[in-house]
């Protein structure tokens, strides 16, 4: 990815709310893939013709197979303001996915323990009692199904590594396209998990910001559900 390709959602002198392409990582990781944390600092070098080092800060992470709406600083005090929000719960992230099945209550919270093993890079739901264990918080309600999906609304509490998909797939619904955590139940493609909503506030002015964003209409599983923005407003 590189700055031509940066779809710009919002952007002051203290933040820069930007969609992330699926497949796109947020930052730069072991593969050295172009990534959005990069492009960014492109983007504002060329458009505010700064010389040098460019700061933007990364205050929360998407899985590099999740798509959709991101916010980044452009200063260190947005950033650290940005990560009390986080902290504090004040930062809110709602996301659309595409579950395999139709869990057994429409609406429901889900609590999990969850550790990551560092040698296959997934993570498992385990007792609390296990060392390393951390606390996973969600809830979610399903908006629209088909006969054999489900369209969920996720908010999400806790930002543990690959949440939603693992907490899913626990209930016995993966998430449609997650070949990784899927099982026997996995349909092959590309994952349906989207950042659909963003709400923070504002790290100077004060004012509440809620941004949103669909998936692609005309991608499978999406193009099977009719998403209208009433879906989106769901607490």
């Amino acid at each position: 990815m590189n700055r031509e390709d940066l779809i710009v959602l919002y952007e002051d002198n203290h933040v820069i709310v930007v969609l992330k392409p699926q497949n796109t990582p947020c930052c730069e990781d072991i593969t050295k893939d172009g990534d959005l944390l990069t492009a960014i600092k492109d983007y504002i070098r060329v458009k505010e013709n700064k010389p040098g080092n460019v700061y933007v800060g990364l205050v929360h992470r998407l899985d590099r197979v999740t798509g959709g709406v991101m916010v980044y600083a452009k200063s260190s005090k947005a950033a650290s303001r940005l990560s009390e929000q986080i902290r504090n719960g004040d930062f809110q992230k709602k996301y659309l996915t595409v579950l395999v099945g139709q869990p057994k209550e429409d609406r429901a919270s889900l609590v999990d323990y969850m550790k990551k093993n560092p040698v296959n890079n997934m993570v498992y739901v385990c007792p609390p009692t296990v060392e390393g264990a951390k606390r996973a918080e969600l809830d979610y309600q399903i908006v629209g199904k088909t006969e054999k999906l489900s369209l969920a609304l996720v908010t999400l509490h806790t930002g543990r590594t690959h949440q939603i998909r693992v907490q899913m797939a626990h209930l016995g619904t993966p998430v449609y396209g997650d070949m990784r955590y899927g099982g026997a139940k996995a349909v092959k493609g590309k994952i349906a998990l989207w950042s659909t909503s963003l709400s923070f506030t504002h790290p100077v002015s004060g004012e509440r910001l809620v941004f949103k964003i669909e998936p692609p209409k005309d991608a499978m599983p999406w193009q099977l559900f009719q998403i209208t923005d009433d879906i989106l407003v769901y607490n």
